[in-house]
């Protein structure tokens, strides 16, 4: 199979990985090379996600990396034998290439947990809230790109209509419920939508009151999606350059405890559902 030219952010991630065990076990590309009887210029494509790398290769690394974590290794074998081309490939060469990556994160995630301070989370956002989020960057998007932008945010709610839907807790800072999006008609439909998927048993809201005061992570929007192993956890942060994928060990526990503040902060689901139909009040 050819190189890829532009590997996805899951494609980069299992070559990291593939680093990462070959690095713990102290051996060089050349070795590896010769365990599979290829140019050690194919291993460095496979780490960096360009070469694609089978199932029975990935097996022959991972036993001569003396790596004995089988969830940890059949994990990966399932990322290596994806082929099947998501919906979110619709979208690529019209939208950034990362917007495709979350989209593609949240689909395999185990479980997601996001927490948001100045806008409500994508996966939970109405049409026309999100026309005006992205009515309102700078530089403006041309109205097709807006179009796009809105198409692509409600494809990517379809975790929750699956088979099996994902499993989503949303820990949401007052600040981001009086925020008036669109306007207070906009910001209406968007509460309505929110207590309705609060319903939802795969779903759980919980507000963080402005009283609480200094929190971690003030000021970021955080997306904590958990993979099958938590070798293959995955935060995603926003920038102004796109977002931005973390997969440190350091990293990941950093952002996990931020959310396990929240967890505590945060009124009980039932106070938070309350909290939101006040705030409906106050429009």
């Amino acid at each position: 199979m050819p190189p890829r030219t532009t590997p996805t952010e899951r494609q980069k991630r299992l070559g990291i990985e593939l680093r990462k065990m070959r690095m713990a076990a102290g051996v060089s590309t050349d070795y590896a090379a010769r365990l599979l009887g290829i140019d050690r210029t194919k291993i460095s494509n496979i780490e960096s996600g360009v070469r694609v790398i089978s199932p029975d290769r990935l097996r022959t690394l991972a036993t001569n990396y003396a790596c004995t974590d089988e969830r940890y290794v059949e994990a990966l074998v399932a990322v290596a034998t994806e082929r099947k081309r998501g919906w979110w490939e619709e979208f690529r060469g019209t939208l950034p290439a990362g917007l495709l990556d979350i989209a593609e994160l949240e689909w395999h995630a185990k479980r997601v947990r996001t927490s948001q301070v100045m806008h409500l989370p994508g996966l939970l956002q109405t049409e026309e809230y999100a026309r005006a989020i992205f009515g309102g960057v700078l530089p403006p998007l041309p109205r097709l790109q807006v179009e796009l932008h809105v198409a692509h945010r409600m494809q990517r709610q379809q975790v929750f209509d699956r088979d099996e839907p994902l499993e989503y807790v949303g820990y949401i800072h007052e600040a981001a419920l009086r925020m008036l999006f669109g306007g207070k008609k906009v910001m209406l439909e968007q509460l309505n939508h929110l207590l309705l998927m609060s319903e939802r048993e795969n779903l759980v809201l919980r507000v963080v009151p402005v009283e609480t005061g200094a929190f971690p992570g003030a000021g970021h929007a955080t997306l904590y999606a958990e993979g099958p192993v938590p070798q293959l956890d995955t935060v995603q942060l926003d920038s102004a350059g796109g977002p931005c994928f973390l997969d440190v060990m350091s990293q990941l526990a950093q952002y996990n405890a931020h959310l396990e503040w929240m967890e505590r902060a945060a009124l009980s689901v039932e106070q938070s559902r309350d909290f939101i139909r006040t705030i409906k009040s106050d429009l």
